[in-house]
């Protein structure tokens, strides 16, 4: 299992640390698989530094879409009203 280091913004970052928020949205522009550990640094876009503060969550699922594949949605419907990403407890 692998150890994937990402930037997360500090309006994210608590709500991470906390388990409020049990899910990342990312671009699907790297190798995540289930049981790989997802390490977040908490990023300040304004100083542009690293805070410090760092989150490790374990990987329990990874769903990959396309936009043009994503289920009976067209691509100009997903323009028009984005995505939403819900989480279950």
């Amino acid at each position: 299992m692998a150890i994937i280091t990402k930037k997360i913004w500090p309006e994210y970052f608590d709500l991470v640390a906390s388990g409020k928020k049990n899910y990342e949205l990312r671009l699907n522009d790297f190798h995540i698989q289930e049981g790989d550990t997802l390490l977040l640094q908490e990023w300040d876009p304004k100083t542009k530094e690293y805070t410090g503060r760092n989150v490790e969550k374990k990987v329990k699922y990874v769903g990959k879409f396309k936009i043009d594949k994503l289920f009976s949605f067209s691509e100009e419907e997903v323009k028009e009203k984005g995505l939403q990403v819900i989480s279950l407890e």
